[in-house]
């Protein structure tokens, strides 16, 4: 899942990338393995987990959208234990726990 938008009262730009390979479609489940990615748009900056295992999701709701057999609206928090690392440089940033919702589209490759 990808999440993006404008940083408040700033002209940067943020994108997340959440990948859950254990996620169903249709299901709420709980402590999903995932790895995260932060970005910030048009910098360069790129920080992520190294592998599995250090941050985990909670989704809580995929509600089909009507009509849609492959659209949902997802609802879920992400929580890491530790810290991002910097890909290309030596700093690293901590997500304790966001929460999101969006929209899936189990249909895009």
């Amino acid at each position: 899942m990808r999440f993006a938008g404008a940083v408040e009262e700033s002209d940067r730009r943020i994108a997340i990338i959440i990948g859950i390979p254990g996620l169903r479609r249709g299901t709420a489940d709980r402590e999903l393995n995932s790895n995260v990615t932060l970005l910030e748009e048009g910098s360069g900056m790129f920080f992520s987990t190294s592998s599995l295992g250090s941050c985990w999701t909670d989704v809580t709701a995929q509600d089909r959208l009507d009509g849609s057999t492959d659209k949902y609206v997802i609802t879920g928090t992400v929580y890491c234990v530790s810290p991002l690392a910097e890909v290309n440089g030596d700093s690293s940033l901590s997500i304790p726990e966001l929460g999101f919702t969006g929209l899936l589209d189990w249909s895009a490759k």
